[in-house]
């Protein structure tokens, strides 16, 4: 029925019923909006940054809540998922704690599971399971489960090929690939067919080189939500792989990392400054770092300071390594940290102690 303006009075208007046919197509065309509106999409909003930023910064709580509120005002965006892993990894990968390891590696199925029912024609959509893979793949590698986290690896580079394939521009493919690549350029030539027989991987160091030296440069232009992982990836390949201390020093030193506002800034640049034969450098990086309960500890800090100060022969770098040791959990490190401790007492004298630590590298850790 329809008001007529002209008269006060409703005209009736007949229209010709719809067919069933005509129903059932405007049906399944309301049906096929509903299913495109409540498919997960992967996007990088501010929120989304803020909350991913906290989370590689150490400030979990932060970021937890963040999360929270992504879930509630975004429900639909499942880039969330991936930002969760990166707390999950690093909360593993710092405590090795081995029953927190086997409870948050239950989440890693249920967050492959959600973002394989999003987008699949987004560049997200192969490249998220990748990389959630190799975050599990390297924390396994502290329990020394070292046949699942070969497996981890080979698909998460079967996952990024294909990526590859479909979206050969997409920058954070190269990101991965590139230490993938890198990596298996470092196997020798007499176990190279292991690699074949075993995996899909093939590449050069130079190739995973010049894949990260690529994003790195697209960073520079761009704004690229892995940028500070790239540098922290890239130096950290040409100090190790290509025992270039000083390119790996610079790269890390004109990247955004921050140092005094995040631990894990604060952990890379001092371990790249360490082995570049900058140890005055690393030690003030290593004073300065952000402390506070806003942080996840991190004890490791106090060993690196510990070994820093032990190299220049200061004389508190007892202090540093006893720290590590009363508040660390994990297994690495422990006899390192009582050798090092043994040394200390020798340079200064004290043989009592040298000896009491030298017993105690022979038995902990």
């Amino acid at each position: 029925m329809i008001y007529d303006s002209a008269s006060p009075r409703l005209c009736v208007l007949n229209f010709r019923p719809y067919s069933m046919k005509q129903l059932f197509g405007f049906t399944l065309l309301i049906l096929i909006s509903l299913q495109s509106l409540a498919q997960g999409r992967f996007e990088w909003t501010p929120a989304a940054k803020q909350a991913y930023k906290k989370a590689i910064s150490l400030k979990f709580e932060e970021a937890y809540s963040d999360i929270a509120h992504l879930k509630i005002n975004d429900p639909n965006n499942y880039i969330v998922y991936h930002i969760e892993n990166y707390i999950d990894f690093f909360r593993v990968y710092i405590n090795e704690n081995e029953t927190e390891f086997h409870r948050l590696e239950k989440n890693k199925e249920r967050r492959l599971e959600m973002i394989q029912k999003g987008d699949k024609n987004s560049p997200y959509y192969l490249y998220l399971q990748a990389d959630i893979r190799l975050h599990w793949a390297l924390a396994r590698l502290k329990f020394e489960e070292y046949f699942t986290a070969f497996s981890e690896v080979n698909k998460a580079f079967k996952l990024l090929e294909k990526n590859v394939e479909k979206f050969p521009d997409f920058m954070p493919n190269k990101k991965d690939l590139g230490i993938l690549h890198a990596m298996v350029g470092t196997i020798p030539d007499g176990y190279q067919w292991a690699v074949d027989w075993l995996t899909a991987m093939n590449g050069t160091i130079e190739q995973g080189k010049r894949e990260l030296r690529e994003v790195v440069q697209y960073s520079k232009n761009h704004d690229f939500i892995y940028e500070e992982e790239t540098y922290v990836l890239y130096g950290y390949l040409l100090l190790h792989l290509g025992n270039d201390k000083k390119e790996a020093w610079r790269i890390i030193n004109t990247s955004k990392l921050n140092p005094n506002e995040s631990p894990m800034a604060c952990f890379v640049m001092a371990n790249v400054a360490m082995r570049a034969d900058r140890g005055g450098e690393a030690i003030r990086i290593l004073q300065n770092r952000p402390k506070g309960g806003q942080y996840f500890p991190f004890p490791y800090l106090d060993y690196m300071l510990g070994i820093a100060k032990l190299q220049r022969l200061d004389n508190d770098a007892d202090t540093y390594l006893l720290k590590y040791l009363n508040h660390f959990n994990g297994k690495n490190f422990i006899k390192d940290a009582y050798q090092k401790l043994a040394w200390h007492n020798l340079i200064h004298g004290n043989r009592q102690n040298y000896e009491y630590y030298t017993k105690n590298c022979k038995s902990k850790g």
